[in-house]
């Protein structure tokens, strides 16, 4: 783990392990407990010679409507069918395409079953990361969340929680940190790559969110007594940001598309924990807004020259 200072921009290596010490008495330690789901779906075009299709769930829209990428694209206009089978040929779920989104994905409608996240799990894969050049397996359906993870709807994981240990939570806690969740469903806004050439033409894809009403209350305290909020990962600092600029640091659950650069100004967070993050992407970007361009490109030139690892399972930094 990379420490950065945020007022001197002084770097210092350092171990996760060591972030219970660096944490104070009082401050607010703000968790994504989303879950992954195994959102990657093989099936078929009924009918159709050579209609294997593939399905990546990105955001559930309503009970039985989904959007989703799909590969071949071009060929899901809407009307088409696509059938979903087990292993012994058994159709457990069946959609049709009603749609297309203005980020290329489309819109599906499942017909209605008893329960289809049960389905889901028999049928759906873990939506490794590309890089990770694999085929999922079994383990991942666990390694790949956070021990605190617990209402499913993501399509990757918020990873910097992937570091934290139940004996790590432990020791924040027995530091008088009050550790309390939210919740974002990670999915196409969080990875969607910068395709502008000018920031002020970014616009990123909604994510679901909801502040629970225990979070809301931690979190105003915090602010009038004037202690820290600690956010573990980007996702939450996109939740609680979007929620003071709307107004709503209270009970509710909505949509995000925030989008925060070196300019935005942080209302909330005081402290951030996240991994690297990888060049001309949104999350950089918003890393070098809660700690300054120039503060944060140092901080990864020497993370790049000492070897630190990036991506979903690499290293990570806290900022304070």
């Amino acid at each position: 783990m990379l420490t950065l200072d945020l007022e001197s921009g002084a770097w210092q290596d350092s171990w996760f392990q060591q972030l219970p010490e660096l944490l104070r008495e009082g401050d607010v330690l703000v968790l994504n407990d989303s879950r992954v789901i195994p959102a990657r779906l093989f099936g078929m075009r009924p009918g159709q010679e050579s209609g294997k299709v593939e399905v990546l769930l990105t955001e559930q829209v309503s009970e039985w409507d989904w959007r989703a990428l799909t590969r071949p694209a071009r060929r899901m206009r809407p009307g088409q069918e696509l059938a979903f089978s087990a292993a012994d040929g058994n159709q457990l779920l069946h959609a049709t395409v009603t749609g297309s989104g203005e980020f290329g994905e489309r819109l599906l409608r499942f017909t209605p079953v008893d329960d289809f996240f049960a389905r889901l799990e028999q049928l759906g894969h873990v939506p490794l990361p590309p890089y990770i050049r694999r085929e999922d397996e079994p383990l991942d359906r666990e390694r790949y969340q956070t021990v605190f993870a617990r209402q499913r709807g993501s399509v990757a994981a918020p990873t910097a929680g992937l570091h934290f240990t139940p004996e790590i939570l432990e020791r924040i806690r027995a530091r008088g940190v009050l550790i309390t969740p939210v919740t974002l469903h990670v999915g196409l806004g969080t990875f969607q790559p910068v395709r502008v050439p000018e920031v002020s033409e970014i616009r990123l894809h909604g994510e679901r969110y909801s502040l629970p009403e225990e979070t809301a209350l931690q979190i105003n305290d915090a602010l009038r007594e004037g202690r820290r909020v600690v956010a573990a990962g980007t996702t939450t600092v996109r939740v609680l940001e979007h929620c003071a600029r709307i107004g709503r640091i209270e009970p509710h659950s909505g949509t995000t598309d925030i989008f925060l650069s070196p300019g935005s100004r942080m209302a909330v967070v005081k402290a951030l924990l996240t991994n690297f993050h990888l060049p001309q992407s949104t999350l950089l970007m918003l890393v070098s807004a809660f700690a300054g361009r120039e503060h944060t490109l140092a901080a990864y030139r020497h993370a790049v020259e000492a070897g630190y690892r990036f991506f979903s399972y690499g290293d990570c930094m806290f900022i304070a």
